[in-house]
């Protein structure tokens, strides 16, 4: 059973959305359940049960939710009020609501205003309260001004700019989170990040305020540094992130590297997602000799009790518990084969998440490599648009979802369409094999695809089957709807690309979900804009790059839905590390197609140099719109790879 909490409403589908913004995202839960409320709510709760006969207003909707992360018990609760008379006799705490007229006639010596603007609640009930009646709000949640985007407005998702980073420092392992100070380009003068490091029983280790850089400049957290700063031991837990004073956008992004001394481990992921969901899936069962872990981070001040949360096929209704309970803000490696013995790749595995925790990362782990990637939001919302099958007509494609074919003669692909809505009892799609200059090199129809089947595309024996090749042995697979044999669809296509590494079988994992591409009519939401209404048919995506001896990799790719441009003008920026560009390379995609480029190859030693620590690329394109992948590769023994993202 799902958390009684509202987290995130997702509004893919509602005209105007702007991509990138928290519109859908719900702030409250993260008022309520900040690290720094959950330490004040304690004393809350002891002075609430020290009350006696207590009645309770819900002025903002904030009662079950409080009564969800910290519980009511103990606190003898006298009646429940609501303002709205269409909530009344509503069920509020197993008990039916009276309407807030009716105060007067309780008597009541104390009343709870489950609100963080207590004061002004105070002074509207002013004329109805009860004589002598204590009362008292949220306000002892409240986090400091200091902290606040916009101190008029407490709720404002400018205030709850928060994300956990899964940080890990032991054993030889570590990990580094790397962004940019993009507020500071909305025009945020003095923004900061307040850190929390919990380990993995959710004690606090560390917490800290890091002043940003310049607008534009590039930041780091490093597992070895916080470990040195702190005198910390090994540890393997949550890093919780929160952006203060911003301005611009409400959502923390950034890349995640992990890595390892000894070179066996090589990942690289991003951020994940500030809104626990009740489904996620895209978690893939173990292959042959793979063992496959769930990290899972509990993003709340409130215990999982074990059984709480649990997996499942893809497609079954047979759902396994996770027999382990992980502590408040607490992290938790689950061993997917202990709960699910039997599954196997290219199975997929559903996680019953419950609100409990934010998008997990997963480990697979073979032959002594390891390697890290995210399982995705599955969404509990949509239903079936029997639009879609007719957007041919206007929108050529349509949806697409593009993954790369990285360079044959090093790296093995295959692509995994994955179920992601509630709703999709079918996939009906096909894929299309495309080289680098957009040229359609083979297509093939998957089928109307069930829920419970897993069809793997594997690149190499595709290209041996058709008997062709890919010029400049590079290109993508775009995954697309195809109705020709009728089906259904709700436009929330989603597939893992696996990657290997020939030389040493090292591997990469990355997942996304299909958008419409470069079109200049607009479905819905789509194509989506980080920055104003659809179309936004313009690219800024953020490169960071590796330190020696890693090199840094780039696959981007300019999908079409119908014929755009003819060549995408697209410029490599090289900032260094304050924000000031170095050097630019322009670069020419064909519509449709792709470029693969190395960083080392593409800016000379001199501008590398020139660039220094903490330089980053910028990805820009003011005529088109494209989607990109990074990575990292360690010589021939390992390297990375997941999409990029923008702001």
């Amino acid at each position: 059973m799902s958390l009684k909490i509202e987290t995130y409403t997702n509004p893919r589908f509602v005209s105007g959305w702007r991509a990138g913004n928290n519109v859908g995202g719900n702030t409250l839960f993260k008022a309520l359940g900040h690290p720094l409320a959950a330490q004040a709510a304690p004393d809350l709760l002891k002075r609430l049960r020290a009350q006696g006969p207590i009645a309770i207003y819900d002025a903002e909707g904030a009662l079950e939710s409080f009564d969800a992360l910290y519980g009511l018990n103990g606190v003898d609760v006298s009646d429940i009020y609501v303002q709205r008379i269409e909530a009344a006799g509503r069920e509020v705490l197993g008990r039916p609501a009276k309407l807030l007229n009716e105060l007067p006639q309780s008597g009541a010596k104390a009343m709870f205003v489950a609100g963080f603007d207590v004061g002004r609640h105070r002074q509207q009930l002013a004329p109805i309260l009860p004589a002598n009646c204590t009362v008292i709000g949220l306000d002892g949640l409240l986090l400091p001004d200091t902290m606040l985007s916009n101190g008029r407005k407490y709720l404002d998702p400018l205030n709850f700019a928060t994300n956990f980073a899964l940080l890990r420092d032991g054993g030889g392992w570590h990990t580094r989170v790397v962004s940019v100070n993009y507020w500071g380009t909305y025009g945020a003068s003095d923004p900061a990040l307040w850190l929390c490091l919990f380990d993995h029983n959710g004690r606090v280790l560390a917490h800290w305020t890091e002043t940003l850089p310049a607008a534009g400049a590039c930041f780091s957290i490093d597992s070895r540094e916080v470990r040195r700063r702190f005198g910390l031991g090994d540890f393997a837990g949550s890093l919780f992130i929160h952006a203060t004073r911003i301005a611009g956008h409400d959502v923390v992004k950034y890349a995640l590297d992990t890595f390892s001394d000894d070179g066996k481990q090589l990942s690289c992921t991003h951020d994940a997602n500030a809104w626990p969901a009740d489904l996620y899936a895209g978690l893939p069962a173990p292959d042959a000799g793979e063992r496959v872990t769930l990290w899972v981070q509990n993003s709340h001040p409130l215990a999982i009790p074990a059984g709480a949360i649990g997996l499942n096929l893809m497609g079954s209704q047979q759902v396994a518990p996770v027999p382990v309970a992980v502590p408040p803000f607490g992290t938790q490696a689950i061993d997917v084969s202990k709960v699910l013995p039997n599954a196997r790749w290219p199975q997929q595995i559903e996680i019953q998440a419950g609100r409990h925790f934010v998008r997990p990362r997963y480990e697979i782990e073979r032959a002594g490599q390891v390697r890290i990637a995210h399982a995705n939001v599955e969404r509990t919302d949509l239903e079936a648009d029997p639009r879609i099958p007719e957007l041919k007509q206007h929108l050529g494609k349509g949806y697409i979802m593009p993954l790369p074919v990285l360079p044959l003669d090093r790296f093995a692909s295959v692509v995994l369409p994955t179920p992601m809505a509630t709703c999709q009892r079918e996939l009906p799609i096909a894929a299309l094999l495309i080289a680098s200059d957009g040229r359609k090199v083979a297509e093939r129809f998957l089928g109307r695809v069930l829920r419970h089947e897993s069809v793997a595309v594997d690149i190499d024996a595709w290209l041996k089957d058709e008997g062709v090749s890919l010029r400049d042995g590079f290109g993508h697979v775009e995954l697309v709807y195809d109705f020709a044999q009728g089906g259904e669809a709700d436009g929330w296509l989603h597939a893992i690309g696996r990657y290997r590494l020939r030389s040493s079988g090292h591997a990469a994992d990355t997942s996304f979900g299909a958008h419409i591409y470069n079109t200049a009519i607009v479905y819905r939401d789509e194509p989506q804009s980080y920055t104003g209404a659809p179309p936004g048919l313009t690219t800024r995506l953020f490169l960071r790059l590796g330190d020696a001896p890693l090199e840094t990799i780039c696959h981007l790719i300019y999908p079409a839905s119908l014929p755009w441009a003819p060549k995408s003008s697209t410029e490599l920026n090289l900032f260094d590390g304050d924000g000031r560009r170095v050097a630019s390379k322009r670069i020419s995609i064909d519509c449709g197609g792709s470029h693969f480029w190395r960083f080392g190859e593409t800016f000379s030693a001199a501008e590398r140099k020139a660039a220094g620590e903490r330089a980053f690329v910028q990805v820009r394109d003011a005529t088109c719109r494209l989607f990109g992948f990074h990575g990292t590769m360690r010589g021939s023994s390992a390297f990375c790879l997941d999409h990029m993202f923008g702001f």
